[in-house]
């Protein structure tokens, strides 16, 4: 089974979303079956490499709302990550552009679905819980080689035409499946799961989209010989 998530490493409820579906994936029976694939969006594509603004700051002016808004959001934030066992540091965060970590993320991706999965999982907490700079060539180098990338993997990733042009497909995609805020959770391409929904929806979601993607299971009791015809003729 299939599973396509959408995500922005700038996007705190996307690291909350993340916990929440591994928490539901560790109990489905067939998770040794599951094939996840981590899919690229950003945010805000006008954001410079590193912006100065504070989170707060910048939330405030982009989205423009009041601080005292901004702050209660952000504290709302920290207590859902802090209940997925994150330690969310809004004051440390470097607010910066996703995009070059993207296309390490798409480099990774190529190596294996692993690989991109471990990066994922060391820029969100490069990000929100240590306060580094996803924008910075050198910090995506120490954890793109830390993920299991090698350091000239991760120097064609920041300078190859190609993975750029991975990052804008999965935006495509993202568009073409009316994929508007993140995460964003694609089972088979047939279900869509928006947010960072408790462990409860994942799971349940997780074996429904199971039992409709699998082939019939045929039941033949042993004291039963059931006859049929097919184009060869009739038993």
């Amino acid at each position: 089974m299939k599973i396509e998530i959408f995500s922005d490493v700038g996007c705190p409820w996307c690291f909350i979303g993340k916990r929440r579906f591994e928490r539901a994936l560790e109990t489905f029976e067939h998770r040794d079956r599951v094939e996840v694939e981590w899919k690229s969006f950003q945010l805000d594509p006008t954001l410079p490499e590193h912006d100065h603004r504070r989170e707060i700051d910048y939330l405030s002016e982009a989205k423009g709302m009041p601080r005292e808004q901004v702050t209660a959001m952000l504290a709302h934030v920290t207590e859902q990550a802090a209940a997925e066992g994150l330690d969310y540091d809004f004051d440390s965060l470097v607010v910066a552009n996703s995009r070059k970590a993207h296309r390490v993320i798409q480099r990774a991706k190529s190596a294996s679905l692993e690989t991109a999965e471990r990066l994922e999982e060391q820029l969100f907490r490069a990000h929100f819980e240590d306060g580094r700079n996803i924008g910075s060539e050198d910090v995506l180098m120490e954890l793109g080689t830390a993920a299991g990338l090698t350091a000239e993997q991760v120097r064609e990733a920041l300078e190859e035409d190609r993975w750029e042009t991975a990052v804008s497909q999965d935006l495509a995609t993202a568009q073409t499946l009316g994929v508007t805020g993140v995460p964003f959770f694609v089972l088979e391409r047939k279900y869509g799961i928006s947010g960072a929904q408790p462990v409860e929806v994942f799971a349940q979601a997780l074996q429904q989209t199971w039992a409709e993607s699998q082939p019939l299971q045929m039941v033949q009791p042993d004291d039963l010989n059931g006859q049929a015809c097919g184009p060869t003729g009739c038993d």
